[in-house]
Parts: C-alpha cells; sequence; structure tokens
C-alpha cells in the first residue's frame, strides 16, 4: 500500500510546475528532520514545549493542582 501512495504522490508532482516542486521537495525534507528531531523522550519533548515560558507564568498555577484538579477542572469543592 505504501507504495500505492509514492506511485500517487510522484504522479501528482510530476505534473507541478518545478517551483512548486521545489517547495514540495523542501517540505518533504523539513517533515523528514521534524521526525528525527522528535525521537527524543516524553521528558524532553515537554522540557522543549516549556522552556520559553516565564517563571511569572508558572508562578499563577495553582500550588496545589494536581490535589484539587476536579476544583480547577469541573468547580468541585477544594479538597
Amino acid at each position: 500500500m505504501p507504495t500505492e501512495f509514492a506511485e500517487i504522490i510522484f504522479e501528482k508532482i510530476k505534473e507541478l510546475p518545478l517551483e512548486q516542486q521545489r517547495e514540495v521537495l523542501q517540505f518533504i525534507e523539513r517533515l523528514a528532520t521534524e521526525d528525527i528531531q522528535s525521537s527524543g523522550t516524553i521528558w524532553e519533548e515537554i522540557r522543549e514545549i516549556v522552556k520559553d515560558v516565564p517563571n511569572e507564568v508558572w508562578e499563577q498555577l495553582p500550588r496545589d493542582g494536581s490535589l484539587n484538579v476536579d476544583h480547577y477542572l469541573y468547580g468541585a469543592p477544594k479538597k
């Protein structure tokens, strides 16, 4: 089945102008790079996502969030 997809994609790309073919190639290369870069552990992914969050934002989060998750999500009474 993957070969069928590749053949369909190849046929469609051949019909595009050269500049658009270059754009498709760049897109595919970017996808391949993202797959390689995102192959880290879940903790590495989390660190990457939160690394630019300012300390002021972290300080605004409730300190009892894990204990009172139902309160913060659904309005249940705090424990």
